[in-house]
Formats: structure tokens, sequence, C-alpha cells
């Protein structure tokens, strides 16, 4: 049984909170190990709860957060205690990474707290970078957010303790190179783009543009060759349908509401896509 307060401890854009029922329902039945190499704010994975995972993304700051809760929660719940809900102090935070020397001072678990409240205070809960990898989200203007939640930090931290968890900070296929027949891969990695303006790849300053979601579907063909069950997220655009219009793999339309985004008019539903390779 699931422990509900296993839950992500950040907002994700392109997080699959709402969309677990139409996942866990496009699952396989039984498997071994469990991946998820972009694993983002962990959704699925928080309410699947697996004992034996492989969790990655080229993300280090998000990386670290996890690996921070695992390792440091009571240190990290004290530090996230000095934060302040206000404007000035915001900012004030989210300018650390513009210097290197004081950013790099800071501990992984002054960096993993900057990070929670950064997402927690920032403008609809984005995680975003520029192109020098520097945190450019504004203040969100909330009354009471919800910066330190002490018993989803403790729960996470038990749960990736007392399970075992492998977290990696790296490329999804280095991580993906140790699953084997049997093993469950869900892939979430960054939406192909529905037009040129709806890109989600802010969050990492690598991106993840057309060439990646080839060199993707390259591991993904590996990952099938190998007898691994695959089932891969992404949005449902003309290339990704086909991408994947292979007859070993079907492809599932859903609809889901994008909460997260800039602009309050582009919130809504679109079409995204289910693609797995077993029945």
């Amino acid at each position: 049984m699931a422990n509900p307060i296993i839950k992500p401890f950040l907002k994700w854009a392109g997080g699959k909170r709402q969309l677990i029922p139409e996942i866990t329902q496009n699952m396989p039945k039984t498997y071994n190990n469990y991946y998820e190499v972009f694993i983002g704010g962990g959704a699925l994975f928080f309410s699947l709860q697996p004992s034996q995972a492989v969790i990655n993304d080229s993300n280090r700051e998000l990386i670290n957060c996890y690996q921070v809760i695992r390792d440091h929660p009571d240190a990290l719940i004290e530090d996230l205690k000095k934060h302040q809900n206000n404007e000035d102090y915001f900012y004030q935070i989210r300018g650390l990474d513009r210097n290197k020397k004081k950013y790099n001072q800071l501990s992984d678990v002054e960096k993993a707290s900057r990070i929670i409240y950064l997402n927690k205070t920032c403008y609809n809960g984005l995680f975003r970078v520029n192109s020098q990898g520097q945190f450019n989200v504004p203040f969100g203007r909330y009354k009471n957010p919800d910066i330190l939640n002490e018993a989803v930090i403790k729960a996470v931290s038990n749960y990736l303790k007392k399970n075992q968890i492998n977290i990696l900070n790296g490329d999804f296929a280095t991580a993906l190179s140790s699953a084997k027949k049997g093993d469950f891969v869900y892939l979430d990695p960054p939406y192909d783009p529905i037009s040129d303006t709806a890109s989600f790849t802010g969050y990492d300053i690598n991106g993840f543009n057309q060439q990646e979601q080839k060199r993707l579907k390259q591991v993904v063909d590996e990952l099938h060759d190998r007898g691994c069950k695959i089932l891969l997220s992404n949005s449902y655009t003309d290339f990704i349908c086909e991408l994947y219009n292979d007859d070993y793999y079907k492809q599932v339309k859903i609809s889901a509401i994008r909460a997260i985004n800039s602009q309050g008019n582009k919130r809504g539903k679109v079409d995204e896509i289910l693609v797995k390779n077993y029945d």
C-alpha cells in the first residue's frame, strides 16, 4: 500500500500528477526493476513507490535535492526554516547563482534548500534557468506558500533510504545502460513543442531538441530489443507519432490539462501520447 505522504516535493513543468490514472492503466502488470531517467518532480515514481529503482535527471540542482532529502533531511528542514516570503529576500536568494564563487561556497544542503524555496515562492511554481544556467523565474507573490513541508521531506527521505533506489545525475542513455529484460522503463522526456513558443526545455541549459528525441528513440529501440517493458509520454505531434510508427509500438492518445505556463491563455487541454511496447 502506497504511503500518501510520499509525494513530489517540487512543482515541475510537465509534471504527471494529474495523468497518473491514465499512465498506471497503461503500465505492465508485472516487472522487475523500475527505471525513470527524466525524473523531474517524480509524480509517478512517488505514486508507485517501487522497492527497486533507478532514477536520473541531467539537472544537477534537481538531483542534489533528491540526494539531500535522502541523506540530510533534518539539516534541510532546519535550513528551510530561515527563508522569508518577501520579494527583496527572494531576489537575494535567486541571485546567488549569478556569482559562481559565492554559489560554490554553499553546501549541498543550502543549495537544495534554495531550490525548494525558490520553487515554492516563484511565479507559477516553475523551475526555469537561462542560457547561463541561472534561475530566472520572478517572485510569485503568494500569501502563504508551503515552503517547508516537514512531513513530506521526512517520508520521502525514509522511503529513499529504506529501498534500493539508485539516484543518478547524467545522460539518459548512460542511466539506462543497466536495464535488463523484464525491467520497466518509464520515459517522460522534455516534450516535443506543439508550437515554436511552447517548449518546456528551459528547465535545463542543455535543452532537448528533435535530434535528442531521435537519439532517445534509438535508445528505446535498444531497450525493446533487450526485452525491457517501455512506456513513453510525449506531446501528440506529427513528429512524435511518426518517430514511433513501428509495428511493435502501440500509441495511446490522452488529454492533459497543462497548468504551468507563463501565459494564462496558453493553459488548458492539450493532447499527449503514450507509447508502449506491450499489451
